[in-house]
């Protein structure tokens, strides 16, 4: 998976690129917590070119979002593909985590 992160305003986007399973999750999650390490507060994940997420990848996000809670912060989702936005129904995850139709909504009063 690719990862690419931009700064808008006190917000890091990290766009996504690939699937974020087992293969990925882990360099995903390095990824994360190193953001977090070095003081991001607030990630907005863009899966516009994400084509698969799987539980492993769900528990990331979960992980990351709590952890972000607990210090102020939030994580916010946007671009789900049909495909990922049905992962994301059917789990119930489109209800536990921020998730947004667009980038723009996303950064809203984040």
């Amino acid at each position: 998976m690719k990862m690419e992160t931009t700064a808008v305003d006190s917000v890091t986007v990290v766009r996504c690129e690939g699937n974020l399973d087992t293969n990925t999750s882990v360099e995903a999650q390095d990824t994360l917590n190193q953001l977090m390490d070095d003081g991001a507060a607030k990630i907005l994940i863009d899966f516009e070119k994400v084509d698969f997420v799987s539980s492993a990848g769900l528990r990331i996000l979960l992980a990351s979002a709590k952890r972000l809670s607990s210090s102020g912060g939030g994580l916010r989702i946007t671009g789900l593909n049909d495909v990922v936005n049905e992962v994301f129904e059917i789990s119930g995850f489109s209800t536990i985590l921020d998730v947004f139709a667009s980038e723009e909504e996303a950064l809203q009063g984040f």
